[in-house]
C-alpha cells in the first residue's frame, strides 16, 4: 500500500504505519512549513510536498507525486477549526471547505482506499456546492457514490484501546472494483484507563514561577530529585511550568474534582485576589480509573479544560486538610502516552515543547489509525 497523506501536519496519525511490511506514506502535504519541517525530519522516506494545497502548482505537484509513486490509497484529516465545538463555527469557514481537494484528488487518482478523518460535527456542517448549501457528508456522497462503497461513522477511541476519550468522524471509502471493504475494527474492552498509561510514573512537582527560590524549595523539598527521575524516564518528561496561586488550589483539589468545588479558601483567584469565574471542567484532575478526556491544543494551562493530573494524597497540612501530589498539567511524555504514541517516535530532541504539545493535541491518537489500517494491510 502507497499512502497520501493530506494535510499531514507532524504525521501523528502514522506513527505506527511502519510496522506493517506492506504499507509506507510515500507522499504528505503540509501548508505550514515548520510542521512540514518536522515531518521530514520524522519520516525522512517520505515526499513531503510543503504548500497551500488550494494552489493549483501545488496540487499539481502533490499529484504528480502521487502518479509518480503509484500511491492507491489516500488518507486526509483536514482541518477541524471550523467546525470543531471548540472553535468559534464561523458559518462557511474557508477551511470547512478543504475536504474537497481530497475530493478532487480521489477523481484524478482513483486510489482503492480513502480515509477521511474528522470532528463529529463534520456530519452537521455545510458548505456552498454549486452555490447551493449543502451538508459536508452529502457533498461527499454526491461527487463518490458513483466510484466508490462509503461508510461515514462516529467513534470514540476508547473504545480501541486508546487512554484517551476522543470522538471522531471516520469515512471509509473502498472503490467499487476492490473485493475487500475497509471497515472499521470491532471494539475492545475492558477501556484502558489513566492508571494503565501513567500510574506508575513517579510523582512530578511543578517549577512555580512566580515565588522565592526559598519558598519554592520549603514547598516541594524534593523537586530536584523528582525531576531526575523523570527526565530519566524522557526528555519529554519536563515539569510544567505554572503559577503559585493554581499550583497552591490544585494541591488541595482531590483526584477527578474541580477546584471550584475546593472549600471557599481554595478556590481560584486571580492575580488581583478576585475569584476567577469559569467552567467546572477547569481547574480539573483527571481521574485514575477511566480514560483520559480529551487532549487539546491548550493543554499547558491549570485553567483549560480538564488538563490537571489526577494527582494522590500526600498528607495533612497543619490545619488537618488534605494536599494532593502533582499539582500540575500533564507533562508532554504523559500526554504523549495518553496519545498512544509509540516511545521511539522519532522525534528530534531539539524540538520545542510547547509547539509539540499543541500539535499533538490537534491529532488523532496513531493507535486508532494503526487498528483500523490492520482492516486492510494484512
Amino acid at each position: 500500500m502507497k499512502i497520501a497523506s493530506l494535510f499531514a501536519n507532524i504525521g501523528v496519525a502514522e506513527a505506527y504505519l511502519n510496522e506493517f511490511s506492506n504499507v509506507r506514506v510515500v507522499v504528505a502535504n503540509e501548508f505550514i512549513k515548520r510542521r512540514a519541517d518536522l515531518y521530514q525530519k520524522i519520516y525522512p522516506e517520505t515526499n513531503m510536498i510543503c504548500g497551500d494545497i488550494t494552489h493549483e502548482k501545488i496540487y499539481q505537484s502533490v499529484l504528480q507525486a502521487c502518479r509518480n509513486t503509484n500511491v492507491d490509497t489516500i488518507m486526509a484529516t483536514p482541518p477541524c477549526q471550523g467546525m470543531s465545538t471548540a472553535g468559534q463555527k464561523i458559518k462557511f469557514d474557508e477551511r470547512n471547505s478543504l475536504v474537497m481537494y481530497a475530493i478532487r484528488l480521489i477523481h484524478d487518482l482513483k486510489p482503492k482506499y480513502v480515509l477521511i478523518e474528522n470532528v463529529p460535527d463534520f456530519r452537521i456542517t455545510s458548505i456552498l456546492y454549486h452555490g447551493v448549501e449543502v451538508l459536508l457528508p452529502e457533498v461527499i456522497h454526491k461527487e463518490l457514490d458513483a466510484d466508490y462503497h462509503i461508510d461515514i461513522h462516529v467513534i470514540n477511541t476508547d473504545d480501541y484501546k486508546v487512554p484517551q476519550t476522543r470522538e471522531r468522524m471516520i469515512i471509509l471509502m473502498t472503490r467499487n472494483d476492490i473485493e475487500k471493504i475497509w471497515t472499521l475494527p470491532p471494539t475492545e474492552s475492558p477501556k484502558v484507563t489513566v492508571f494503565d498509561a501513567i500510574g506508575k510514573i513517579p510523582i512530578i512537582d511543578p517549577f512555580v514561577k512566580d515565588i522565592p527560590e526559598q519558598q519554592f524549595h520549603k514547598m516541594f523539598p524534593l523537586y530536584e530529585e523528582r525531576k531526575r527521575q523523570a527526565i530519566s524516564l524522557s526528555p519529554w518528561n519536563i515539569p510544567p511550568v505554572h503559577v503559585f496561586r493554581q499550583v497552591r488550589v490544585m494541591q488541595y483539589t482531590p483526584t477527578g474534582k474541580t477546584a471550584f468545588d475546593n472549600a471557599p479558601a481554595h478556590r481560584p483567584m486571580k492575580k488581583d485576589g478576585m475569584p476567577v469565574r469559569g467552567y467546572h471542567n477547569t481547574y480539573k484532575r483527571q481521574n485514575w480509573d477511566t480514560p483520559a478526556y480529551t487532549v487539546t491544543m491548550d493543554n499547558r494551562k491549570i485553567s483549560s479544560q480538564n488538563n490537571v493530573h489526577p494527582g494522590r494524597p500526600l498528607g495533612r497540612d497543619e490545619n488537618g486538610e488534605i494536599i494532593y501530589s502533582d499539582a500540575r498539567t500533564l507533562t508532554l511524555y504523559e500526554i504523549m502516552k495518553i496519545m498512544s504514541l509509540p516511545d521511539d517516535w522519532n522525534i528530534p530532541i531539539d524540538t520545542e515543547e510547547s509547539f509539540l504539545r499543541r500539535i499533538i493535541g490537534e491529532g488523532i491518537p496513531p493507535l486508532f489509525i494503526k487498528k483500523l489500517f490492520r482492516q486492510i494491510a494484512r
